[in-house]
């Protein structure tokens, strides 16, 4: 009987253990393949085509790849993937180290720099802006390309800050020259319906047409001509609002105009409240139906609010609430792009002499000094874009003074600029304003990331291209505009360089 019982359990524990030895051998199956799909590849395929890279030139040794460091932050950069380029007509530029054909020289779709690095393209790029007080060197914000492709190479976003870093350093667009360029201007005040008559000089009787022709070319990298559609496409469904004096009205024309070229109906651009566009306005809303977006103006000249104020027993005499925003600035509040510049005014004889006019709270000062004044005002808008603009939505950029060029008095005195012709040599040199330094130096502390717009110098070069006496046909024969800025002209390169940046290191949302 014991044997009985022995014999008939071994069969059962058998069959037991060869299952569980079975069930084993295929749970570890299951889970080798498991881990092996889910464990990301080590091995990137990059396709170059006609690329060749130079670790000490894009890798230093304190590279983020040898695993040094890993800093991930709002102003990482992103890159998806080097497609290869196989264009005809290829050629060395002029001014970098940089293989491009033809067409990528054409639209700036190339990279620049010392690296061997050739035609690369780069996606989308979000990289704050430099904001050092040295930034009156002019430091540009780097150059490349903005494409949307696929995201599956985050590994190579330490060799896109590498080429960034190098660029940024080797690319000031201060420094460079104006350049005979034939397929300028990019609109006429035929094309254009948007000039209006203080800015258009061959309308007021300019024969000469040179003053048109010229491009801004950096020393040390090339730009990206203006592309209508591209900029179209880029602020699709947003609010594009120019913010400032009349300076900024002679760029938001500009801006205008230049996009009318990227337009198929013209009849599609319109104010939305149906104002022409005059001196005596000072607000303007234009839509881009097709694109539904607007691009706006608003006037502002010191950005603070103009005000009137009891000084003792005398009437309410005008003040400037250095310490209060302009009424309009709930206008502004939700824009997608802030382009804003304050400077013209602050050389206005009541402001410099500062007597009984600079207001904080109840107090209107005896005296202040202009240069103070100005710190504090530019401080209050500071202070409002740090609190009320939300820096994940909306781009904020500052454009620098814009030059004069008097010759012979003021503008009310017989100073004038009609003998100027062509563009000064790139050798001329001025002082460097003093409240260009102030703005730096205050966007410099701010909290939100502002791109400083510096053309103080590049127009600095241009005392030809002022209206002079084709302005304001209602203005004295006397009396010369040497401030603002026919059109087209020298407001289409600034315009172009906030194109530039743009593309360069705009924000995520700003990618369709």
């Amino acid at each position: 009987m014991e044997k009985q019982k022995s014999f008939s359990i071994k069969p059962i524990r058998f069959l037991a253990f060869s299952f569980t030895i079975s069930f084993s051998i295929i749970f570890l199956i299951f889970f080798s393949t498991w881990v092996f799909k889910t464990t990301p590849s080590q091995t990137h395929n990059l396709d170059f085509t006609n690329i060749s890279l130079n670790s000490s030139d894009i890798v230093p040794k304190d590279s983020i790849l040898l695993g040094t460091h890993l800093r991930k932050a709002e102003n990482s950069s992103q890159i998806d993937e080097f497609p290869s380029f196989a264009g005809p007509q290829v050629r060395k530029s002029k001014t970098t180290n940089v293989t491009v054909t033809d067409a990528e020289k054409k639209d700036g779709l190339f990279l620049t720099g010392n690296s061997s690095l050739t035609r690369i393209t780069v996606n989308s790029i979000n990289v704050s802006s430099s904001r050092s007080s040295k930034s009156a060197l002019g430091y540009s914000e780097g150059i490349g390309r903005r494409d949307i492709e696929d995201s599956h190479a985050r590994p190579n976003i330490s060799i896109r800050n590498r080429i960034d870093e190098k660029n940024e350093e080797k690319c000031d667009i201060t420094k460079g020259r104006w350049v005979w360029d034939e397929s300028y201007p990019l609109y006429t005040n035929v094309t254009c319906p948007f000039i209006d008559e203080g800015f258009s000089c061959q309308t007021n009787g300019r024969l000469d047409k040179d003053y048109m022709k010229w491009r801004w070319q950096p020393q040390d990298c090339d730009i990206p001509r203006f592309n209508a559609t591209k900029m179209l496409e880029l602020i699709r469904g947003k609010r594009l609002v120019f913010v400032g004096d009349s300076i900024n009205r002679n760029q938001w024309e500009s801006m205008l105009c230049l996009l009318m070229g990227g337009v198929k109906d013209p009849k599609k651009v319109y104010e939305v409240r149906g104002r022409k566009i005059t001196k005596e306005r000072g607000n303007y809303c234009f839509k881009f139906e097709d694109y539904k977006c607007t691009v706006e103006f608003y006037v502002s000249h010191y950005l603070v609010h103009e005000s009137k104020a009891k000084i003792g027993r005398k009437k309410r005499t005008q003040t400037l609430r250095i310490d209060t925003m302009d009424k309009g600035s709930s206008r502004w509040k939700g824009a997608d792009i802030l382009v804003f510049n304050t400077a013209h005014w602050w050389s206005h004889s009541k402001t410099k002499a500062g007597i009984n006019y600079y207001q904080e709270g109840d107090k209107v000062h005896p005296r202040l000094d202009v240069t103070k004044a100005f710190e504090r005002a530019l401080s209050t808008w500071a202070s409002w874009i740090d609190n009320y603009i939300n820096p994940h939505k909306t781009r904020i950029f500052f454009r620098s003074s814009s030059p004069a060029h008097f010759s012979g008095g003021k503008w009310n005195t017989g100073g004038h600029c009609k003998e100027a012709f062509r563009p000064v040599n790139e050798t001329f040199t001025s002082n460097y304003p003093e409240k260009n330094m102030i703005v730096e130096e205050i966007i410099g502390r701010m909290k939100n990331n502002v791109t400083f717009l510096n053309v103080t110098r590049l127009s600095d070069y241009r005392p030809d291209a002022h209206p002079s006496k084709y302005g304001r046909k209602s203005v004295s024969p006397g009396v010369q505009d040497c401030s603002h800025w026919c059109l087209p002209g020298v407001p289409d390169n600034w315009n172009e360089l906030l194109f530039y940046y743009l593309q360069l290191r705009t924000k995520g949302n700003f990618v369709n």
